[in-house]
């Protein structure tokens, strides 16, 4: 969402190169993390240059970050990490303790524990806790939800979403065997926590109803066509009235 012009200035005022970090500044502010896979985690070691910012996240979460002594190179005096209470909106501060104007509500969907915590040999069941979360980011006039895993659409959630001004949803696979298909994993979608996109209990399908006004897909795996600008799943996904996210995406709501 576009900020105010006073919140705009806050967040550019935060990318001024101060004298300590030279050229290691950036306007990141807190970094809300929605789940324990690598890959809502693992970015943060590119933002371990002694940068001061937030990290929030449900105390589940927080607890493999702690769990990881690699995560230390963020360095607890510079770098907050707070703790959210699922369903509880929560301000989000700039590092100098300053109101940024937004909040963030985190809320539970179906998911599972990330595959590098699993026990070998057992598969874990699907489960609705603070493992894996959306999000809900707004700045009291105008919210967008973040769901980039999510391993079924249920009635609660649902109902949550429903005439909502913009949504980002778990795009990862077309079809729950296309990687198996392309030979590049062992794992369906749904084995790693996933909806399809297609297919009658899929994401197009699971919206269908639900009176969202902006779709938009991310967290698209390399297999998915809807990747390729001329895919006829592309077409498909447009004509359903979603949109494929993309680096740079800019979203006014």
């Amino acid at each position: 969402m576009n900020a105010s012009p006073d919140l705009r200035q806050q967040i550019e005022q935060t990318a001024v190169l101060r004298p300590n970090q030279g050229l290691r500044s950036s306007p990141i502010a807190a970094v809300i993390l929605t789940g324990g896979d690598v890959d809502a985690i693992a970015g943060l070691l590119t933002l371990r240059e002694r940068q001061a910012f937030t990290v929030l996240a449900t105390s589940r979460v927080h607890r493999v970050l702690d769990d990881n002594p690699i995560f230390e190179v963020l360095d607890r005096s510079i770098v907050t990490r707070q703790m959210i209470t699922l369903d509880a909106p929560c301000p989000v501060t700039l590092p100098d303790g300053r109101a940024s104007g937004l909040t963030v509500t985190l809320f539970a969907v179906p998911g599972k524990v990330p595959l590098y915590l699993e026990q070998p040999g057992t598969i874990p069941a699907l489960e609705e806790s603070d493992q894996t979360v959306g999000a809900v980011v707004s700045d009291g006039q105008s919210t967008m939800y973040y769901v980039p895993s999510c391993a079924a659409m249920t009635s609660g959630l649902a109902d949550r979403l429903r005439n909502a001004a913009a949504v980002f949803f778990d795009g990862t696979l077309w079809t729950d065997d296309e990687m198996i298909r392309a030979g590049i994993g062992p794992k369906t979608g749904q084995r790693m926590g996933h909806m399809s996109v297609s297919g009658s209990d899929g994401t197009l399908a699971a919206f269908t109803g639900l009176n969202v006004q902006r779709r938009i897909l991310l967290h698209i795996n390399n297999s998915n066509p809807i990747l390729l600008d001329d895919s006829p799943e592309r077409a498909e996904v447009a004509a359903a009235g979603w949109e494929v996210a993309y680096d740079g995406m800019e979203l006014t709501l």
